[in-house]
C-alpha cells in the first residue's frame, strides 16, 4: 500500500500545475491534501477511481484537507470536536480495516508567534485524539506539522529559533509526541539525511534547497514494522511543498 500526503497550497492552482499527472504517475491508494482552498467538492475526470473526502474550511480560500482512497473505508470523521479549530477544516480521520489515518493541517504560530498558543493547544487536542484511537487500532498521522523538529529539518536553524515552526515550544511538542509512543516514519528510516519539504517561494529558496521538512508521517509503535518505505518526492512541483510517502506491507 503507498500512501501519499501533500499540501497543495491551493487544489485548484494545483490542477493547474499537473496534479492529475503526479496522481496518474504515483497512482496511490490513499492520498492526503492539505490546505485545498476550495470551498466546493471539484468535479473529477471520467474514470476517477477514488472516494473522495472533502473537508473545507468555513472561511473561503484558506485551509481544508481532503482524502482520496482507493481502500475501502470503515468509517470517518471531521475535526475534533472543538469549534474553532474544525471551522478549518484541520483534521480528517479515517477508519481502515486496521489502522486509523489522521490527515491534517497543523496551525501556522505566524509572524511574531500570534497564533502559538492557539496552535499549542490544537497539538495537545490532536494528541489526546491519537491516543483514544491508538487504544483500538495503530495509528497513522500525515500532513503538514508546521514544525521542523530538529536541526537537521532546517536549512538554516540558526537564523530561525525563534520563529514559527521552530521554536522551542513546538519543537518540544513534536518531542512529546513522539515520547508518547510514536515514530517519525522519515527519520526511522534515513536516521542522517537531510531532505526538506517546503520553500518559502522567495529568494529562489527550492532552487538553492534552503528549506524545512515539516510535512511528516508519523506512526504508531505498533505499526513501524510495517513500514517499508518513507521519502520526500523532491521532484515534484505544484506547490511550494513537496508531496511525502510511505509505503506499508500487510500486517
Amino acid at each position: 500500500m503507498k500512501i501519499v500526503s501533500w499540501n497543495v497550497n491551493g487544489f485548484r492552482a494545483s490542477v493547474k500545475k499537473g496534479f492529475y499527472e503526479f496522481l496518474e504517475k504515483e497512482n496511490p491508494d490513499v492520498l492526503c491534501l492539505q490546505e485545498i482552498k476550495s470551498h466546493e467538492i471539484p468535479t473529477f475526470p471520467l474514470g476517477f477511481q477514488y472516494k473522495v473526502l472533502w473537508n473545507p474550511a468555513k472561511k473561503k480560500g484558506y485551509s481544508g484537507t481532503a482524502v482520496f482512497s482507493k481502500i475501502p473505508i470503515r468509517s470517518y470523521t471531521h475535526g475534533l470536536g472543538e469549534e474553532k479549530f474544525d471551522s478549518e477544516g484541520r483534521v480528517t480521520t479515517v477508519e481502515f480495516e486496521d489502522f486509523f489515518l489522521i490527515n491534517t493541517y497543523f496551525p501556522n504560530s505566524q509572524r511574531e508567534l500570534t497564533r502559538l498558543d492557539f496552535k499549542l493547544e490544537f497539538n495537545e487536542l490532536l494528541l489526546k485524539h491519537l491516543e483514544q484511537l491508538k487504544k483500538r487500532k495503530p495509528v497513522v498521522l500525515c500532513g503538514d506539522l508546521n514544525v521542523a523538529h530538529e536541526e537537521i529539518d532546517i536549512a538554516r536553524p540558526k537564523d530561525n529559533k525563534k520563529n514559527a515552526g521552530f521554536t522551542q515550544a513546538e519543537r518540544d511538542w513534536m518531542t512529546k509526541l513522539l515520547s508518547a509512543g510514536y515514530i517519525d516514519t522519515f527519520r526511522h528510516m534515513h536516521p542522517e539525511d537531510t531532505a526538506y519539504t517546503w520553500w518559502t517561494y522567495r529568494f529562489n529558496a527550492r532552487s538553492r534547497n534552503i528549506g524545512w521538512r515539516i510535512d511528516y508521517f508519523v506512526v504508531s509503535n505498533k505499526f513501524t514494522s510495517r513500514i517499508e518505505k518513507a521519502s520526500v518526492l523532491t521532484d515534484v512541483m505544484g506547490s511550494d511543498h513537496a508531496p511525502v510517502l510511505i509505503e506499508v506491507k500487510d500486517d
